[in-house]
């Protein structure tokens, strides 16, 4: 897909490219079978400035947007969604978070060790009881003199087991609703903070997901971010670019998944010849890439519409990258398992873990069902 980048975009491309195929892609299966953290291509990553991809130069950053972070979810993913998942939610959620909404003196503080990699960066959001609907969070801030007290906890929390700093939304003033959240920055090994269990999951097992406990943990409170009570509104400011790259990394494993069908139907014979002269293979891969090419432009015109700073257009757009893009995952990567048949099935190809990161796809970051949701809300108003 040769989108209308520009030659600095083009050089970004080839080198995370570079970057993927030849240090992400051969620790993909290690990664997905040990379940760990990938140390090595987190390194490597804020390296090449990727963590710190929209933070400013001046704190280790690379000064670019969203569409420059779109191009590395993109490219990473098409090999490994678990890097891709670790990078991009430092990236996006947690420094990109910063850059939009810490003050000057928490930047200072913790931006360029996050941008670098030597400090590890987690989102707390979700919640037991508060999934889809995250507004319903429980976890409580109390004031207690300079500070204040938190209770309660978080989970499937990405990076969370090994975070080294978590973004945590919680509670202050649970009268007012959705308008008495707010956001604490809260360092490992904070008296009353500690890491809960660790999960097991189907796909995304390179990505260390786990919870967060919160037990009368006293926080200062210039650890605040933002101001009191105004955690929905950074909640927002988030999402939209969130939404976007979810949905090109769904374009990324589809493009992955085709990429590896391509492969192997041309190697693979039966019935004498190659399976990709049989017209249903043919059928499978033209729809997957159709699916591939029609992902990508949604999602990267979302990203244009981000860097441009149109918010008035992008909601609907953002949530219908997010939707198509996870659709087209699953769909491309199913796909893939079928063409390969029984070896398909078999953890030694990589499209059996495409089609188990696949999944969670239509799950993390706002169901397909939400986002289905918010865009019929959208066009109704």
């Amino acid at each position: 897909m040769n989108f209308d980048f520009t030659e600095e975009q083009l050089m970004l491309r080839k080198m995370v490219r570079d970057f993927a195929q030849k240090e992400v892609a051969p620790l993909a299966y290690e990664i997905d079978r040990d379940e760990r953290f990938p140390y090595e291509n987190w390194k490597r990553a804020g390296e090449l400035g990727l963590l710190g991809i929209t933070a400013p130069e001046k704190y280790g950053g690379s000064g670019l947007g969203v569409t420059e972070m779109s191009i590395v979810a993109e490219e990473i993913a098409a090999v490994c969604v678990s890097t891709c998942a670790t990078i991009i939610h430092q990236a996006c959620l947690v420094i990109d978070n910063f850059v939009k909404n810490a003050s000057e003196q928490q930047k200072e503080r913790y931006l360029p060790g996050l941008c670098s990699g030597e400090i590890i960066g987690c989102l707390a959001m979700t919640e037991p009881g508060a999934g889809s609907d995250v507004i319903s969070m429980q976890l409580r801030a109390e004031k207690k003199g300079d500070g204040y007290v938190l209770n309660g906890a978080k989970t499937f929390i990405t990076n969370g087991p090994n975070a080294d700093l978590a973004m945590v939304y919680a509670k202050t003033s649970p009268e007012l609703g959705s308008r008495g959240i707010s956001v604490f920055l809260i360092e490992a090994g904070t008296p009353g903070f500690k890491k809960g269990k660790k999960f097991e999951k189907m796909g995304w097992r390179g990505s260390p997901t786990g919870e967060l406990i919160f037990e009368d943990c006293y926080v200062p409170k210039e650890n605040l971010v933002g101001n009191e009570n105004e955690g929905l509104n950074i909640l927002m400011s988030g999402l939209n670019s969130e939404r976007v790259i979810m949905g090109v990394q769904g374009a990324g494993i589809a493009r992955g998944a085709l990429e590896a069908c391509l492969a192997y139907a041309k190697e693979r014979q039966q019935f004498g010849k190659p399976i990709a002269q049989f017209q249903m293979i043919q059928e499978k891969l033209a729809n997957m890439y159709v699916d591939v090419e029609a992902g990508e432009l949604l999602a990267y015109k979302g990203a244009t519409l981000c860097d441009q700073g149109r918010a008035g257009e992008i909601n609907k757009l953002a949530a219908a990258a997010k939707l198509f893009g996870s659709e087209i995952a699953m769909r491309a990567t199913t796909e893939a398992v079928q063409i390969f048949g029984g070896y398909g099935y078999m953890k030694e190809f990589p499209v059996e873990r495409y089609m188990r990161d696949a999944k969670l796809m239509q799950i993390g970051g706002g169901t397909s069902e939400i986002q289905r949701h918010i865009i019929s809300k959208q066009l109704l108003s």
